[in-house]
């Protein structure tokens, strides 16, 4: 309760705000001012007017609040909470896929590096990547970094969604089993299954609902279901539980764990906001050209800028 409210002093003192990943740990979440997916955060900070931002969540998420977030100081409170999946895709990767595909747009998940989203066309999430390809007037589409969400978008739209690297995953969405789910299914019954896009194609058949870790939980609040099998990394369960109290999650893996998102402690997040550590810094010509890829992404959906005024 001490670091609690040690915590809750210094953001009042420094306008600060707290962003939580939903994989966030149960106490992380709960200090948070905002808890939900990675861009939907920085796009809530844009909005707060908060002159310091805490990103609990890894790295790429604290890149993108900065990238967003040009007047505020975006603090990662643990430098090593790193997204294994972005680090698999290099900028050399995407050169080599423009030219082996030349006038095909480029559409980078938000879960890669600043400087790899400066070379695409196009940046979006896993909520809104198939609503995206599907508009494109474009038969081929380079796709990174995770290779499964790219086949699930190719399944969707019909289209020759080409990953990039060819290996590139999630290596807590791999973890899922159809003996697991199968086994879960014979003893919840009537439970719905659902599953994050990241998950390999046989997961997702399994699935009564695939979505983005914000359109599961807009799906369970809404659903008539009271059981859920949970297809994604557990630590979404405890907000799930939370904003819809008489249901029932049980996670489809219980090693589905992102041992990086459990790096971001409340000591951890006490530390940076004292010491002002560690300010997540952008290039500017790099954070402008992720802009105007987002720019791009929300105009072909016919979504509004929040940045630009």
């Amino acid at each position: 309760m001490e670091i609690v409210s040690r915590i809750e002093k210094l953001k009042k003192e420094l306008n600060a705000i707290i962003l939580a990943h939903n994989y966030q740990p149960p106490q992380v979440q709960d200090i948070a001012d905002f808890v939900g997916d990675s861009l939907e955060l920085s796009i809530k900070a844009m909005q707060s007017n908060a002159k310091v931002i805490v990103f609990a969540g890894v790295d790429f998420m604290a890149e993108q609040a900065a990238v967003l977030n040009e007047n505020s100081t975006v603090l990662h409170p643990e430098p090593d909470a790193k997204c294994p999946m972005a680090s698999m895709i290099s900028v050399e990767d995407v050169e080599k896929a423009v030219r082996k595909y030349p006038g095909a747009p480029v559409v980078m998940y938000v879960n890669s590096p600043a400087a790899v989203k400066a070379l695409a066309n196009y940046v979006v999430t896993s909520a809104n990547a198939v609503n995206l390809v599907k508009a494109l007037d474009s038969e081929t589409i380079i796709f990174g970094p995770d290779k499964h969400l790219a086949e699930y978008v190719a399944e969707k739209t019909g289209k020759n969604v080409v990953a990039v690297p060819e290996h590139g995953h999630c290596p807590v969405h791999v973890k899922f089993s159809l003996e697991e789910i199968t086994c879960l299914k014979s003893i919840y019954r009537n439970c719905v299954f659902i599953a994050h896009p990241e998950c390999p194609r046989a997961v997702r058949s399994q699935a009564d609902f695939v979505g983005s870790t914000s359109q599961m939980i807009e799906f369970v609040k809404r659903s008539s279901a009271r059981t859920f099998l949970v297809g994604t990394e557990v630590g979404i369960i405890y907000r799930m539980a939370k904003e819809a109290r008489e249901k029932v999650f049980i996670p489809a893996s219980t090693k589905a764990i992102c041992d990086d998102m459990k790096k971001i402690t409340l000591e951890k997040i006490l530390s940076s906001l004292v010491s002002k550590s560690y300010v997540m810094k952008i290039d500017r010509a790099v954070a402008e050209k992720v802009r105007k890829a987002i720019e791009n992404t929300f105009d072909v959906l016919g979504v509004s800028r929040p940045w630009r005024k």
